[in-house]
């Protein structure tokens, strides 16, 4: 007899035998759930299989359900049987079909239950984390109350300002207003945060509000630190000084490729972690490709200066990254940190860190530069008792729950989790989060667990994309078979998928709690 387990506590079979009672006990099950109607054919009449069930010591429960389907009032029977059965627990019915239905049904009765009389969810954060979290939640329960706190009025699909600033993508396909993003039933407080204060259950907003919360999900996303370069902020958008991380830049670096025939062009990586640490080469490879498709690129010197020492963290793509590296004639150079930029002499000054540890400070003319700023925790974040000693949102990297407050959770940017700050990781994060949050307000435990999933579409010319997909120390996750999409090599495919199927799945899918090829799969013990 096979048991196939469905829940944390709950294990369901096919019609079992009188002979299968031994093994039950065996097996250590304390109750036994009957789904299956005692006059189904083929069906073995509940009380025999009670009566021996009862000498083992194991209980035994009956709740019929036809095979027409579940009726109404037994999922709210089967949770009471299921919330005062000692545990394990095997159901059982004609294939174990019906007892896996009306386990799941009962699951959700629990939930809305426990969800109903739990308060309400607090989401700090509007961005792709915040709002996916909250439809996962509503997908799972219809009597959750939610809250998110953001103060923003529109909303940006940042995978696509690398698009924009290759002149793919007009800048309007990549926003919407935020009114239209966030959840029906869910309460906006239209502010950002000033303050938590944990051990009250409290978070202070700027306009002064203090919102109480059963539950906390942190995800507000991250800082760019432009002033951590002298000079930046003050000649961004002009001098030939873009980045397509900013909504308002990603035109202009488009303006600046698509009018540039000859000269300089820089760009930087800073220290990580940065969200998308793809996305400084993406612009290299994306402007280098229209310079070669323009007959120019011989007449342009490119240069990629990255505080790092690789060019991507998981080798397994390095090849073919480098083979356009060749391509395009770019020079790499590795350890160099953009410190500072003066926009009107065409100045960048780096900091160049030697393998002996020695620095020094180089200062090189460009034509164009395309900066990747700083990134860190907002200030809100690093300031409070949620922090680690780096300033991120102190979770276990596995369940996404705090270490310290088990009712607060974190995903997205803010996390400290060591994986790839993509929207892709977003992507597999909410549901987790969702899954496990309503789980600890049944009162279970976290029962899923992220495996440290990104995704990073390496643009390496128009038309073709290295569609990297790893987890955590690196490990490759493809979603598709090689046979169909090889993702350490360049493909069409994945351009396809970038340019027209991503941004449907992003506003469509993630943003909306459709949880394709997301559903939580990985159960912690």
């Amino acid at each position: 007899m096979e048991y196939k387990q469905v829940t944390e506590t709950v294990w369901v079979s096919p019609q079992i035998s009188e002979d299968d009672i031994s093994d039950i006990a065996k097996q250590g099950f304390n109750s036994i759930i009957c789904n299956r109607p005692d006059d189904e054919a083929g069906a073995i009449h509940h009380q025999r299989l009670a009566k021996l069930a009862q000498k083992q010591g194991i209980a035994f429960y009956y709740i019929p359900v036809s095979s027409f389907g579940i009726a109404d009032g037994q999922p709210a029977e089967m949770a009471e049987c299921l919330s005062a059965a000692k545990t394990p627990v095997l159901a059982y019915c004609r294939s174990g079909n019906r007892s896996s239905n009306l386990t799941g049904a009962a699951m959700a009765e629990r939930v809305n239950a426990a969800a109903a009389s739990a308060g309400h969810v607090v989401i700090v954060g509007g961005g792709a984390a915040g709002i996916a979290t909250a439809s996962s939640l509503f997908e799972r329960s219809s009597a959750i109350q939610v809250t998110i706190i953001e103060p923003a009025d529109v909303h940006y699909y940042q995978p696509g300002w690398t698009m924009v600033g290759a002149g793919v993508f007009s800048q309007e396909k990549t926003v919407k207003a935020m009114a239209g993003q966030i959840p029906n039933g869910v309460k906006w407080v239209k502010s950002a945060v000033r303050e938590f204060k944990p051990e009250q259950n409290l978070v202070i907003a700027d306009n002064g509000d203090e919102i109480i919360y059963d539950q906390l999900v942190v995800c507000p996303g991250l800082k760019l630190d432009w002033a951590a370069i002298e000079g930046l902020e003050d000649t961004l958008g002009k001098n030939g000084v873009t980045s397509n991380y900013r909504f308002d830049l990603a035109p202009y670096t488009w303006k600046l490729v698509s009018e540039m025939k000859k000269g300089k062009a820089i760009f930087t990586q800073p220290p990580m972690p940065i969200k998308c640490a793809g996305a400084p080469q993406k612009a290299m490879y994306l402007s280098a490709d229209h310079w070669q498709r323009s007959r120019c690129l011989d007449n342009i010197e490119i240069e990629f200066n990255n505080a790092g020492g690789v060019l991507f963290g998981v080798k397994e793509y390095v090849p073919s990254l480098m083979e356009y590296v060749k391509k395009y004639n770019a020079e790499i150079v590795y350890t160099s940190n953009l410190v500072a930029i003066d926009g009107t002499r065409k100045i960048a000054k780096f900091e160049q860190t030697f393998e002996n540890g020695t620095k020094k400070q180089v200062e090189k003319t460009f034509d164009m530069i395309h900066v990747c700023p700083p990134q860190k925790a907002h200030d809100f974040i690093a300031n409070s008792p949620l922090a680690d000693e780096a300033g991120w949102v102190d979770v276990d990297q596995t369940t996404l729950q705090h270490k310290r407050y088990a009712n607060i959770w974190s995903l997205g940017d803010a996390a400290n989790t060591p994986n790839a700050k993509t929207a892709a990781a977003v992507r597999k994060q909410a549901p987790i989060v969702a899954e496990n949050l309503l789980s600890v307000v049944a009162g279970g435990k976290a029962v899923v667990g992220y495996s440290g999933y990104g995704s990073c579409p390496l643009t390496v010319e128009r038309g073709r994309i290295v569609l990297a997909e790893f987890s955590y120390g690196g490990a490759l996750e493809p979603t598709f078979p090689k046979w169909l999409l090889n993702g350490t090599k360049p493909t069409r495919l994945a351009w396809f998928l970038k340019e027209n199927i991503m941004p449907v799945l992003y506003w469509h899918g993630m943003l909306k709690g459709k949880e394709w090829l997301a559903k939580p799969l990985n159960r912690v013990s």
